[in-house]
């Protein structure tokens, strides 16, 4: 069997989806050479800021999404499972994770939504991704404040490095409260996130206010009907939370 992701896959498509990106640093690295003769040492400070940026992004992301085991899915070996089970994924326009479930979960069935919105979503690095990858078979575009599944259909709903990309948070507790109507009274939640904190600032620098802070999902899983059974550091820049409906027990 084929393995399911290549090898650097991740790093690989942080390159190519920002290559916009990465595009303006070597001009920025091109100019700051050319005025080395002029301002030495402001441009070696100025050098060794963007070039340090760039390998420690690159090379952490590297480990999150190539080397730390996020995608083999292992870190859900403590969640309860039976064998025909209603599964559904949820993303933000793509889609690296419906496989691996499918692959992790052989027996369940498997339902995938896309809540992207070109409207909504503007970046341009999801707009490359989807072009570059076909989604995957059955899915369904939706939108944030309705899912079409019936009442305490689900078993379990996973949101894996996706919900962030409802930047209202409005917006993102009616979204958290469908998902709550839609999963079973004694189903599961995942929902897998950068935060914004010290470790993720240390390696993104700005780009880490793109990710929500714990306090910040916390009032998203509580507004959403969510109580928080288990927290899994995938790795110090990734973090899982394993939800359940609010009053479910163990």
């Amino acid at each position: 069997m084929a393995p399911l992701r290549k090898p650097l896959q991740g790093v690989w498509n942080i390159v190519r989806f920002n290559w916009h990106f990465y595009a303006l640093s070597a001009a920025g690295i091109v100019l700051l050479l050319g005025l080395r003769a002029y301002l030495p040492v402001v441009a070696d400070v100025l050098l060794t800021l963007i070039l340090a940026t760039l390998v420690i992004s690159l090379g952490v992301s590297c480990y999150i999404y190539d080397y730390s085991g996020l995608y083999n899915l292992s870190w859900l070996g403590n969640i309860p499972r039976s064998g025909k089970e209603q599964l559904v994924n949820i993303h933000a326009g793509f889609d690296e994770t419906s496989v691996l479930l499918q692959d992790k979960f052989p027996q369940a069935f498997l339902s995938v939504f896309d809540f992207y919105d070109p409207l909504k979503h503007t970046e341009v690095s999801i707009k490359r991704a989807r072009k570059a990858y076909p989604a995957f078979p059955g899915t369904q575009a939706v939108q944030t404040d309705h899912l079409p599944m019936a009442d305490h259909s689900a078993d379990k709903v996973f949101a894996l490095l996706a919900a962030h990309e409802v930047r209202d948070e409005q917006e993102r507790q009616v979204f958290f409260k469908e998902i709550n109507r839609i999963l079973q009274p004694q189903g599961y939640l995942v929902v897998t996130e950068h935060l914004r904190d010290p470790a993720n600032f240390f390696v993104y620098n700005i780009g880490a206010f793109h990710f929500h802070s714990r306090a910040t999902w916390l009032r998203t899983f509580t507004a959403g009907g969510f109580s928080i059974t288990q927290e899994i550091k995938i790795t110090p820049f990734i973090h899982t939370f394993i939800l359940r409906k609010h009053g479910t027990t163990a």
